[in-house]
This record gives structure tokens, sequence and C-alpha cells, in this order.
């Protein structure tokens, strides 16, 4: 287990995954997917920029995203993609990575774009 002396941003905790990966394990390819895991939950899709429509921001998706950053509860996150469905969002990408396995990590891109954090 790591532990912060200060609140760590996306990068850093991608160093940290990165590196205890490679120490603890000699899987070089299992090493670079989950590598590539992160980056993807924390960055997005680059290739199709992500556009958030304002009515999806309904309390309830605000209350859950709030929630999932705070708790750091992204077992949540299926949750979270039927109530951002609810609110009319129909992007796939938005939709699956909610329900997708992960790895979530703070710095998820959805939640970050949900809650306006950069």
């Amino acid at each position: 287990m790591i532990y912060w002396a200060i609140k760590p941003d996306a990068s850093s905790v991608l160093v940290a995954a990165y590196m205890a990966l490679k120490t603890f394990s000699s899987d070089k390819e299992m090493v670079q997917e989950k590598t590539a895991q992160l980056l993807r939950d924390i960055f997005g899709t680059p290739f199709r920029p992500v556009t958030l429509i304002p009515a999806w921001l309904t309390p309830t998706v605000v209350a859950l995203t709030t929630g999932i950053y705070t708790d750091r509860a992204f077992d949540r996150l299926p949750i979270l993609a039927d109530a951002l469905q609810d609110a009319g969002c129909d992007n796939d990408d938005i939709l699956a990575h909610c329900r997708g396995d992960g790895p979530h990590v703070r710095g998820c891109w959805v939640v970050d774009a949900l809650l306006a954090k950069e």
C-alpha cells in the first residue's frame, strides 16, 4: 500500500502504480497492459474528445459523482452510468467507461469531467 504525504495528482499515481507493478512482476506484458488501463481511466480516449451536455448534470448525477469522488467508491460507476442514461446521456464512451471493469482511480476522466475538475 502507498501512503501519500500530500494529495497526489493523477500522473503521480500512474507513476507509482507503474513502478509498483514493475517491481513486483516480471511479466512485462501485464505491466504494460495495467499501465495502459490506468492511462485510459485517467485520460480517456484522446482520439474522440467527449462533450458533456449540461442537461446531464441532474441532481442525482452530481450527487453520485461527488460521492464516487469523495469516497473513492468507483464500484458505483455503473450506477452513475444508469443515472447519466436516465438524464439523456447517449455517449457510448462515457457509458462504456462507467460500466467497464476499470481499474478506476481518482482522476478518472468521466468523474473529473462531470465535476469540472482539471
